[in-house]
Order: C-alpha cells, then structure tokens, then sequence
C-alpha cells in the first residue's frame, strides 16, 4: 500500500480529531486510541504517524469540541436578535431531552467534565478551562457576573439528566433547571 498525500494525511488527521470528539464526549477518554482509528476506518498503526500520544488527541479533541460549541452560540447569536434571547434559545436547546441523549454531539463541558477531573495533563486540563471559561462569559448577563453559576446550573442539570435517563426525575430536573434559569 503506498503512502498518502499531504492532504489525504490532514484530512484524516481531522476526521480522527473529529470521531475522538465525539466518542470521549459519549463514552469517555478510557476510548482506546484503535477504536478512535476504526471509527473513521483506518489502522491503529497510522495514529503514531499523526499523533505525539493520546493525550495529544484528548487535547485537539477537546479543542475541537469546543470550536464546535463556539460555532453553536455563534449561530445563536445571528438567530436572535439581542444576547438574552440567544442565552434562552441556547439554554432551551441544552436543557432538552434531545441533548441530554445525544451527548456526543453535545457540551463539552458537561461531556468532559469527568475525564478533565481525572487527567493529569495541564495542556489538556487549560485547553478545557478556557472553554469553559468562555462559555460561562457567553451566558453572564449584561453588566453582570451570573455566566459561572447559568454554567453549574446548566452543566449540572444535563450531568444528572443523563445519570437518571429513563426515570420521571431525569425530566423533572431538566424542567427545574430550565424554570431557575
């Protein structure tokens, strides 16, 4: 078999950094490093070539998964026509059944959150700070610091949703927490 192109090297450098996203968000970073590769249909071989470690991939992963979060309120933004009403499409969206099943395509904070706790690695644990950190600045209030408790309220909420999917209470909280916020 012969040797990629530079471009078809990139390309699948993104789609690994683009599965690994998903995958850790849904099921953890404890995801090996051959079943990130056989999500996007390569060897296991291939990802040293790509990749320092896998706590490399962690770091780009997280990265990536909050572009994309980024890219969410940004289309908020253009959607509504002032900050609030953006907050309260975006808050409405991350309080749903939908989300609270899908975390894959869901927040990183809220999908990392458990593995950041765990890691070591103070690339990975900065990278994840800073978008929390500017999440938790998109939901403040005007003229006001209430973006870091809409976050623990918003995080903590799905995080339990999702502990008690299946049950009366994990509807009962995503309600409640839509009805504080």
């Amino acid at each position: 078999m012969g040797r990629v192109s530079q471009a078809q090297a990139q390309e699948n450098r993104a789609r690994v950094v683009a599965a690994a996203a998903r995958l850790f968000r849904e099921a953890g970073t404890d995801v090996s490093v051959a079943d990130v590769m056989k999500a996007v249909g390569l060897t296991h071989g291939g990802f040293y070539k790509q990749f320092a470690s896998k706590e490399a991939l962690v770091t780009e992963a997280a990265a990536l998964a909050f572009e994309e979060q980024r890219e969410l309120r940004a289309r908020q933004d253009e959607a509504h026509p002032d900050a609030r009403a953006a907050r309260e499409g975006l808050i409405d969206w991350y309080l749903s059944a939908e989300h609270r099943d899908c975390p894959a395509d869901g927040c990183p904070s809220a999908g990392l959150s458990m593995d950041m706790a765990r890691t070591a690695d103070l690339e990975t644990r900065a990278v994840y700070a800073a978008g929390v950190r500017e999440f938790a600045d998109w939901l403040a209030t005007e003229g006001e610091d209430d973006g870091v408790a809409r976050l623990c309220t918003l995080v903590g909420a799905i995080l339990l949703s999702r502990a008690t999917a299946g049950t009366p209470l994990s509807d009962e909280l995503l309600a409640a927490a839509r009805k504080a916020l």
